[in-house]
């Protein structure tokens, strides 16, 4: 798994490539989402257009992701779900716990 970090309109945008399936990347990876709320970043999107795949530890990060930015008050959206992705988060019932949005302008604009 590969990230960038990005700000749109205001909000940290982490754009996730390819595999996610634990391991070192994504504990480097939740260390730079902690780092974003600390510094008083409560509004955060994860763009999932580039994921290829997930497994239970890539569900595992985002669960941990979310929980991070609600116990800080924040709030965490997703955006661009790949069809794998999302059939995956309706499989464990996860779309009922994530917010997703079809771009990320669209999940911008839901903070407004």
């Amino acid at each position: 798994m590969k990230y960038s970090t990005g700000l749109k309109d205001g909000i940290v945008v982490f754009a996730l490539k390819g595999k996610i399936m634990g391991g070192p990347e994504s504990a480097e990876f939740h260390d730079e989402l902690k780092k974003a709320v600390v510094a008083g970043q409560h509004k955060l999107i994860l763009d999932l257009g580039e994921v290829e795949w997930m497994n239970s530890s890539g569900l595992g990060l985002l669960i941990s992701a979310l929980t991070t930015t609600r116990n800080s008050g924040g709030e965490l959206k997703l955006a661009r779900a790949t069809d794998k992705i999302t059939s995956l988060l309706v499989i464990t019932k996860l779309n009922s716990v994530f917010e997703t949005h079809s771009t990320v302008d669209a999940a911008v604009a839901s903070f407004k």
